[in-house]
């Protein structure tokens, strides 16, 4: 057997070693190969170049297959240098194409001006009016450097971006997660001075490369200065010498070193972290915030550590009203911001960024009326203790004619009370609901439960305590009325006359519960108005919990004959000069106006020397009304009209730390207070300078109107018999709801700008309530 040679001495090497001499790979056959196709010494050096990559391409083919899917070192260095000349390619391409912009609308903005009916008086400001920008030389060291330390403790070093922090930024913007920190002070400044705040990875992208030509064109005070003078520090202060005042009542240049940390600190959480409103939570989350950037300040050496650990957390002052929204003008600017937000017209952002004339309808002559007579025959009368305080009016006063809003009452001041009274939901309109039960009976011709149909003058038993009959379900509801006193036979005239609970509660059963929802619904007030379910038979006395300017527009559906036109609060709307489009108000005939004037009618007679409403006699107009007082006397409600003005009057007292309902007549002083009391002294004074010298009108009512208010000497059945059918057929029930609250827009709308998830609406949530009881409806 022969035996195969070695190799050279020592190697222990065969040629079937690729690393061998005898190997196709080595150095001896490469020149070999070199030689047969020409290469030698004679040979070209691009020939040889050209032998080797043949040879090499040869030897992979005859690789196994696993080993010639891995790439060679030079692919793989290949292959990375193309992706680095990409990268860097696109991104001086990109730094090329983005320039600089103009600064953006909200960095230079003027405040929003609000004016009453006239168009020429101005009612208030709002929008970033509260900054004033200072240079950098009027800015503390201080302030600088907390706020190098609690943003970008690499600002003076940096090139202006953040390479990390932007990749992680746009990664949790396309994961879903929201545009996220990691920004520097220099980003932060563009986003806010040049661009706007989209949570978008494109506008992260401009900003990093206008952020790079910035920091190579502006000095770094420069930067610093237009950063702190374009942040938001909460409590409506834009830039750093609005906090400085706003927080400490000092200017900018005079922060010290605790008061310039605190609002560094702000920077991350300007609401969330302001000590003087925020919850225990914040106001712990601020203090380490606070702490982080002090110990910061240290660790870059702006601050001992001596002094460090003497320093205590600087009280701020108490938050003050925002300027320009003191007195009553908060609570009107409230109402015209939601009215604009409801309707898609502007959003709380286009707000914010400011440049808008707002002209809205409220008459100078009668918002301060409303609010002199709340304090004349209200709050003037109370007595002063510190139960008085906790009781509150809320109030509105509508055009019937047109829908529109002439004067609202929110709260005394907006500077001590920025929630707005006149547009919460969480208080019962007590008996004043009672109206909406009769306009059902009447509009679906409706029978009692033995088959009388119902009329003003149709006979109810007024029973204190009576159960009322046809209810569902085997219920049982039998509510008193005032004081318990009994009534016997009467009529629904002279029990709306006189506010009998029992004979309301059973006529609103016999018109249907479901139907005198949907009458209240037809009137004006929203399908979603708290505790206005048809389950509830106190349903009918006032359970539900309408604001006041809805029900005075309710009430005004039945002054203006049935016809429903929601309450509206703007008429003229401009941006920078130019007008902008406002929705065409539509009128719907909610009821028919037999309907509605026969309801007119019957509250006429409650504003009479016999009525609970003869306080609002002393007027001296044809008026008609009526009065509302809840159980337990939480709160009282006067809702009266004129043939050109209905307004609204409710008051109710509350807890001021857990608003919890309370006893109107234990926080006033007295024994109870009724509709029929301040309620309707408010309202009188008002309509009486409301309506000044202005000639009198007659409602224009449609006849016949029965006007009997007498009790019957004949008493009516309190029985179930089988119903005698009526002399003509009941009619289906007729309702006409409000349209839908789309606006339609008697030019081409406004292109909407999208409406962000608001952390807080232009008018705030109203505060929890107490558990509301279940019946209601005294006088």
């Amino acid at each position: 057997m022969s035996q195969a040679p070695e190799g050279p001495q020592g190697t222990g090497r065969g040629p079937d070693d690729p690393d061998g001499p005898g190997h196709p790979l080595t150095e001896h056959t490469l020149e070999s190969e070199d030689r047969t196709e020409g290469g030698g010494m004679g040979a070209s050096r691009r020939d040889r170049r050209r032998a080797r990559r043949t040879a090499r391409r040869n030897a992979r083919k005859a690789l196994p297959w696993w080993r010639r899917a891995i790439p060679t070192w030079r692919m793989a260095v290949s292959g990375l240098l193309g992706v680095v000349l990409l990268g860097v390619g696109a991104f001086v391409t990109m730094y090329m194409l983005v320039t600089v912009p103009d600064p953006n609308a909200a960095a230079t903005a003027q405040s929003n001006v609000y004016y009453y009916s006239d168009g020429k008086t101005e009612l208030g400001r709002t929008g970033q009016t509260n900054r004033i920008s200072v240079p950098i030389d009027q800015i503390s060291v201080n302030v600088q450097h907390a706020a190098v330390s609690a943003e970008d403790r690499t600002f003076y070093s940096n090139n202006g971006v953040s390479l990390s922090g932007t990749l992680r930024a746009a990664w949790d913007t396309l994961s879903g997660k929201g545009l996220q920190g990691g920004s520097t002070i220099t980003q932060q400044y563009v986003k806010n001075y040049y661009l706007t705040q989209d949570q978008t990875v494109s506008r992260k992208a401009k900003e990093f490369f206008i952020s790079l030509k910035v920091d190579q064109t502006e000095s770094k005070d420069q930067i610093m200065a237009g950063y702190l003078n374009t942040s938001y520090f909460g409590r409506n202060a834009y830039g750093i010498q609005a906090a400085a005042q706003a927080y400490y009542g000092v200017n900018a240049s005079q922060l010290t070193v605790p008061q310039s940390a605190y609002l560094a600190a702000l920077l991350q959480a300007p609401s969330a972290f302001d000590v003087g409103t925020a919850t225990q939570a914040g106001r712990t989350a601020a203090v380490a915030r606070w702490n982080y950037v002090l110990d910061g300040m240290v660790k870059l050496g702006w601050v001992s550590q001596s002094d460090r650990g003497a320093m205590a957390f600087p009280a701020t002052k108490p938050a003050g009203a925002t300027p320009g929204v003191s007195g009553q003008a908060g609570y009107l600017i409230d109402i015209a911001d939601q009215y604009l937000n409801d309707n898609n017209i502007v959003d709380p952002a286009s707000l914010a960024a400011g440049g808008w004339k707002i002209t809205t309808t409220f008459v100078k002559k009668n918002q301060d009326a409303l609010a002199a007579s709340v304090k004349k025959e209200f709050s003037d009368q109370l007595p002063n203790t510190a139960k008085a305080k906790d009781v509150r009016a809320a109030g509105s006063s509508v055009d019937p004619a047109t829908g529109r809003i002439v004067a609202a009452y929110g709260g005394p001041n907006y500077a001590t009370q920025q929630f707005n009274d006149a547009t919460r939901t969480d208080i019962q309109v007590g008996s004043t609901f009672k109206a909406f039960d009769l306009a059902a009976g009447l509009q679906n011709n409706a029978t009692t439960q033995d088959g009388r149909t119902i009329t003003p003058s149709t006979v109810y038993d007024g029973t204190s305590g009576r159960p009322v009959q046809g209810l569902s379900g085997g219920r049982s509801y039998a509510p008193p009325n005032e004081d318990g006193q009994d009534y016997g036979p009467i009529s629904l005239r002279y029990a709306m006359v006189k506010s009998v609970n029992s004979v309301y509660a059973q006529e609103a059963v016999d018109a249907g519960l479901d139907n005198v929802r949907k009458a209240a619904i037809a009137a004006g007030l929203p399908q979603d108005t708290p505790d206005m379910s048809a389950n509830n038979p106190a349903l009918a006395l006032g359970v539900a919990t309408p604001s006041a300017i809805q029900m005075a527009g309710a009430y005004a559906t039945l002054d203006n004959h049935g016809q429903q036109i929601t309450p509206w609060s703007v008429q003229a709307l401009s941006h920078d000069g130019e007008a902008r489009a406002l929705p065409a108000h539509q009128t719907t005939q909610a009821f028919d106006r037999g309907t509605a004037d026969a309801v007119t009618s019957v509250l006429e007679d409650v504003v009479s020397p016999n009525g609970t409403g003869y306080v609002a006699d002393g007027l001296g107009r044809p008026a008609a009304g009526k009065t509302g007082t809840t159980d337990d006397n939480k709160s009282a409600w006067f809702i009266g009209y004129t043939p050109e003005l209905v307004t609204s009057v409710g008051l109710f007292a509350e807890d001021p730390t857990t608003h919890a309902r309370l006893s109107l007549g234990d926080a006033a002083g007295v024994t109870r207070v009724n509709g029929g009391s301040f309620p309707a002294q408010i309202w009188t004074d008002y309509m009486n300078t409301a309506l000044g010298d202005s000639p009198v009108q007659d409602f224009t009512l449609q006849a016949p109107v029965d006007t009997s208010t007498s009790i019957p000497s004949s008493t009516p059945s309190t029985t179930s018999p089988t119903p005698t059918p009526p002399a003509t057929a009941t009619p289906t029930p007729s309702f006409t709801l409000p349209p839908t609250p789309t606006p339609t827009f008697t030019t081409a709308p406004p292109t909407p700008t999208p409406t962000p998830t608001p952390t807080q609406s232009a008018t705030s949530a109203p505060p929890t309530a107490a558990a509301l009881p279940n019946q209601t409806g005294q006088p």
